[in-house]
């Protein structure tokens, strides 16, 4: 069977709107239209009622209660909301919030802006696996500790930190925990409750929803959070988030959120199988190559692969039918390596030469095997053409060349 180009192996960085969502939103945008903060006529009322059942849909894929979702514009918002809401709510308590060097920007730039408005954050560094352990939390932890915010899964590495038990001993500290679990969400089994999560971010369009719409869990007992806003208006969303709901986003956040409580398991299944391919066919087929993260707390669609002694930049242009990443979306326009591998201790050399391969719900064996070929040519291509490859083929250290400035 002829594969259909160009391939798309970017679902980290957003994904399609699945058919049976989009299905769904339609006729919101039409017949459906009423604004849901209009509680005197039934077009008010259809709408209203949409987003309840959609809030509905989203607490039952995180083990929630439909009253502790807050609609927000994405996971960007979300952790904003979350990570100043809480600081500022909490900061009569302390002032000292623990995070992680290879968190998402949307989480290290909200951590930045409260550090320097007087907050002491604690900036943990991951081992070379990349998981965060609750070890390194415990280590953290203060007195006047209120804040501890680690993503639930790592959007460039796809590793998995250890969120249950940071729950644990958040609360036996008594510290908010909030999680950034945009790439976990509908992906793995996330349960709020288990894990012990007080505020968790999740963005539709990372699961097959639409763009530009997200939620916020507040947790509302043992403990009840409360956060100050960002935005000040009507008090929408009790208070938290003001401003009219976007409510076709908000039902096609609900209905894909539906979808992937339906379907994880044996998405899940699928594509592990495929990324393990991947894999595989690649290196087994060249040297130099190494797969980024751990090796088994890792999502199941996610691999991260650095390519020795090759630019990264040159071999997406090698395998352009292939729509991959190097580094995160958020921050691909510019050609720094990725802060996520340099946090991970991978030199510059190799972080530049890594490639984020995302699989989706449309990812196909054929398109897999295709990727492997494309792949590996491009990179022996390549390193046919590099000085470098060749004195490491004859036993050169590169690490103990002087190179001549011109």
């Amino acid at each position: 069977m002829a594969v259909q180009l160009p391939i798309y192996l970017d679902n980290n960085a957003t994904t399609r709107v699945d058919p049976r969502v989009l299905e769904v939103m339609l006729p919101y945008f039409s017949e459906k239209f009423g604004n849901a903060a209009s509680r005197n006529h039934q077009f008010g009322w259809a709408a209203e009622e949409a987003v309840d059942k959609a809030r509905q849909q989203v607490a039952s894929l995180i083990g929630a209660d439909s009253k502790e979702i807050i609609w927000t514009s994405g996971s960007t918002e979300s952790n904003n909301l979350a990570i100043k809401g809480a600081a500022e709510m909490y900061s009569s308590k302390g002032k000292h919030i623990i995070t992680a060097i290879h968190e998402h920007k949307a989480v290290l730039d909200p951590f930045k802006r409260l550090q320097k408005q007087g907050f002491d954050v604690t900036w943990l560094e991951p081992p070379i696996d990349g998981v965060i352990t609750a070890e390194q939390i415990a280590e953290a932890i203060r007195e006047d500790t209120i804040l501890v915010s680690i993503m639930w899964a790592n959007n460039e590495i796809g590793t998995i930190n250890q969120i249950p038990q940071i729950g644990q001993l958040c609360k036996e500290h008594g510290v908010i925990f909030h999680t950034d679990a945009t790439q976990a969400v509908g992906k793995i089994p996330v349960n709020v409750e288990q894990a012990g999560v007080d505020l968790l971010s999740l963005s539709a369009h990372k699961i097959y929803g639409p763009k530009g719409v997200g939620a916020l869990y507040v947790r509302r007992r043992k403990p009840r959070v409360r956060l100050v806003p960002i935005l000040d208006g009507g008090g929408h969303e009790r208070g938290m988030r003001s401003g009219t709901l976007n409510v076709t986003g908000v039902v096609g956040l609900g209905a894909a959120c539906e979808v992937s409580q339906q379907d994880m398991e044996a998405d899940a299944t699928r594509l592990r199988a495929l990324r393990d391919k991947l894999e595989e066919g690649i290196t087994s087929q060249l040297d130099g190559v190494a797969v980024n993260g751990h090796p088994t707390e890792r999502l199941p669609h996610t691999s991260n692969i650095s390519f020795a002694w090759v630019e990264g930049e040159s071999l997406m242009m090698a395998i352009k039918e292939i729509a991959v990443s190097s580094g995160s979306a958020c921050t691909s326009a510019s050609l720094e390596p990725s802060y996520v591998l340099k946090s991970l201790g991978v030199g510059d050399d190799l972080a530049h030469s890594s490639l984020r391969f995302g699989l989706g719900r449309d990812t196909t064996e054929e398109e897999i095997d295709y990727t492997i070929e494309k792949v590996v040519s491009g990179v022996k291509k390549l390193r046919e053409m590099s000085p470098l490859y060749e004195l490491v083929q004859e036993g050169v250290d590169l690490s103990t060349i002087e190179w001549a400035a011109h």
